[in-house]
């Protein structure tokens, strides 16, 4: 349908970031006319969008937007940056990965056990480089690792992919969707186009995601980190990985921290091995093992930034939900204070009591969401707040800390009170947390 309109009109390409910049690119690279526009640099023009042959809405833009509202009014499609960039890979074979938590990590290793094996690949997608950007190569890879937020999910109704990944379903991004079956339905969409030849690798932990993936078409994969009944699993008591019913590695070659990112190396490593009968042969097994032996933590995920006088300082600022900081939480073995707080995304901040008591010594709250964290949380657990000065955060943090505790930076807020993105966030988490 997107090469059909090339030649039949303008496309209208709205929102300019990383995405949308680079799929005006593709779009103009392959002969079609053009009018790409952005609210922040001269705003839209709504009546040439309502003309547009076709909308390219980057994820930035809800979709109340005036300009999207004009486009379905009159019946313009809409569709994502992802979706145009796929029909100018025909050739490239993509596994798809989405969920709540932990899909940036699941789709770097993704990319990270292909290249151990040899194979040509490249991430892309939600991770930071636009697909657009990858179709763009004059020679694209034969497999590409794909990350995909709800809000790319919404608009990419083609989407087909090898292996489609769904790691967890939990509350997030209630500030944008009115209700949580909302957000889910376009989770969901993962699934829109599943025929039987789909490999699918899904979460036997998460009840949401095993009842909602319940006779969809095709063979699913399932991972776990509590039952050995799982096509790939982990026994805590014994620390055997295991895949396939085959002991294939111990945790201790796993170098990433807290037992969700041992499922999310189970999740990467069906989704590799499920992708092709070559990808499981005796020497791949072990190509992969030293794949993840060699695999370092993704920056602003549980990402150790400071080892100083006894005190580890984690960078999590990637958790920008209460269901992410939970498990980063659960994940501490020494005593921790715990920083959580910036613009509140309408989840309450209750369910991390039970984790915060077991394993925080001190919760600090700050930013916007201060008062609804303390509101939640107060009563229940030792909490301070800080206000909107991160280095009065961090002062306070080092003046709470003692040796063999641990500083971790796991919001459950966005960082768009205080910082441009969660990657500012928690580089500025490492400065602080390194200045003597």
């Amino acid at each position: 349908m997107i090469r059909a309109l090339l030649s039949r009109g303008e496309i209208a390409v709205v929102g300019l970031g990383r995405s949308g910049t680079a799929v005006a690119k593709l779009l103009l690279r392959e002969g079609a006319t053009v009018y790409a526009s952005d609210e922040k640099t001269g705003g839209h023009d709504l009546e040439r969008i309502g003309r547009a042959v076709l909308v390219v809405a980057s994820p930035g833009v809800p979709p109340n937007a005036p300009a999207l509202v004009v486009a379905r009014v009159n019946g313009v499609p809409i569709v994502s940056e992802v979706a145009v960039a796929i029909a100018f890979l025909p050739q490239t074979r993509l596994i798809a990965v989405t969920g709540t938590n932990g899909k940036t990590t699941v789709t770097a290793l993704i990319d990270h056990l292909l290249r151990s094996l040899g194979v040509p690949t490249q991430a892309a997608g939600n991770i930071g480089t636009p697909l657009s950007d990858v179709a763009l190569l004059d020679d694209p890879p034969a497999w590409i690792a794909l990350e995909l937020s709800s809000y790319q999910l919404h608009d990419t109704p083609g989407l087909r992919p090898a292996v489609g990944v769904l790691t967890n379903l939990a509350p997030d991004h209630l500030d944008r969707y009115a209700t949580l079956e909302d957000y889910y339905a376009d989770k969901m969409l993962l699934f829109a186009n599943a025929a039987d030849s789909s490999i699918w690798v899904t979460n036997a932990d998460d009840a949401e995601v095993q009842r909602r993936t319940v006779g969809i078409r095709g063979t699913q994969l399932r991972f776990s980190v509590r039952t050995a009944n799982a096509d790939a699993a982990f026994d805590p008591a014994t620390g055997a990985v295991t895949l396939y019913g085959t002991r294939w590695m111990d945790r201790e070659n796993i170098p990433l921290l807290g037992d969700h990112n041992v499922a999310n190396v189970l999740a990467a490593a069906l989704a590799v091995t499920g992708s092709s009968s070559e990808h499981r042969t005796p020497d791949a097994l072990h190509r992969l093992l030293e794949g993840v032996r060699t695999f370092t933590a993704m920056p602003h995920r549980m990402q150790v930034v400071a080892d100083i006088a006894g005190v580890q300082w984690i960078n999590d600022s990637k958790a920008t939900n209460v269901s992410s900081t939970r498990v980063a939480i659960e994940g501490m073995t020494r005593p921790a204070i715990v920083l959580l707080g910036g613009r509140h995304k309408g989840e309450a901040y209750s369910g991390l009591i039970e984790p915060l008591r077991r394993h925080a010594k001190l919760v600090i709250a700050f930013g916007e969401a201060e008062s609804l964290i303390a509101a939640d949380l107060g009563a229940a657990v030792p909490l301070e707040c800080a206000g909107s000065s991160f280095t009065d955060v961090i002062a306070r943090a080092r003046a709470a800390v003692r040796p063999g505790d641990v500083v971790l930076l796991s919001p459950a807020c966005s960082s768009f009170d205080m910082f441009t993105n969660y990657e500012e966030r928690g580089a500025t988490f490492g400065r602080l947390a390194n200045a003597t």
